[in-house]
């Protein structure tokens, strides 16, 4: 499945990490990318999965102390 480029349904959920049925419901919900060529079966861009699953990033701990120390001593919001 690492060369793969298109991804099944089922592929996709388990690259994903995720059942089936969550998936259906993102796909459902237009949350995540997907192509439909016949109208039934469901494929995925394997890079697109992967942008989707990375697009939003939590600071750990560690960064958010390290932007209020920076702002309480120049008074300044360090950019991200």
């Amino acid at each position: 499945m690492e060369t793969k480029k298109v991804l099944t349904f089922e592929e996709a959920a388990n690259y994903m990490g995720m059942s089936k049925s969550c998936l259906y419901k993102l796909t459902s919900q237009k949350i995540v990318p997907h192509y439909k060529p016949t109208g039934k079966m469901i494929f995925f861009d394997k890079d697109e999965l992967e942008i989707f699953l990375l697009s939003v990033r939590i600071k750990p701990q560690s960064e958010i102390e390290e932007a209020a120390s920076t702002y309480v001593v120049t008074g300044k919001h360090k950019k991200s």
